[in-house]
């Protein structure tokens, strides 16, 4: 099992930049992919952008393609997100999420963090 916190969410204008923190605990031994998914109020959850577990490979949304960078630092067992640029459309609860394989993948994630909030005012 691994358990996901993320941290950094909060309440930004339009044209902010925002970075998000994911830690990770539990079974960090394990090599796992990570990434990131969000959900908009009304809307289902949406695919975000992953990193495979070396951090050598990325894939983005075209939606935020760009302007969001994934990265990790396998040493401290944490995940970033850092968003530039924001608009209001990036509005949403963002999920750190694991998959328990070692490339780079969109599909429904193994582990999900309890999430945090961007909100951005126009």
């Amino acid at each position: 099992q691994v358990q996901l916190e993320e941290s950094g969410g909060g309440l930004v204008q339009a044209g902010d930049s925002l970075k998000l923190s994911c830690a990770a605990s539990g079974r960090t031994d394990s090599s796992y992919a990570m990434g990131w998914f969000r959900q908009a109020p009304g809307k289902e959850h949406e695919f975000v952008a992953a990193i495979d577990w070396i951090g050598d490979n990325t894939f983005y949304a075209d939606s935020v393609k760009g302007r969001f960078t994934i990265s990790r630092d396998n040493a401290k067992n944490t995940l970033y997100l850092q968003i530039h640029t924001l608009k209001p459309d990036d509005t949403a609860v963002y999920y750190c999420v694991a998959w328990t394989t070692l490339v780079v993948t969109t599909g429904t994630p193994d582990y999900w963090g309890q999430g945090t909030q961007v909100t951005v005012s126009a």
